[in-house]
């Protein structure tokens, strides 16, 4: 049996994003942000390659935010 999956041992412990092959000062898209984010920096392209997913991820947690301050503002003199 033949698989293409040899990563050294040293890559296969640490997050993908102290491995040398990665990203090498690019700009990384919202998904990987976001994949990045979610396993804890293991993969960065559990979401895919589409772009969608990411910019919903961002939108709710600024919606969360844009809710949480107009809740304080608005329920702050109450009592």
């Amino acid at each position: 049996m033949k698989t293409d999956f040899d990563f050294p041992k040293k890559d296969l412990i640490s997050p993908v994003v102290f491995r040398p092959d990665f990203n090498n000062f690019e700009t990384i898209n919202t998904n990987q942000a976001w994949s990045l984010f979610f396993t804890a920096g293991q993969q960065d392209n559990s979401l895919g390659q589409e772009a969608e997913l990411g910019k919903f991820f961002t939108n709710v947690l600024i919606a969360i935010g844009v809710t949480g301050i107009l809740w304080a503002t608005f329920f702050s003199n109450l009592g």
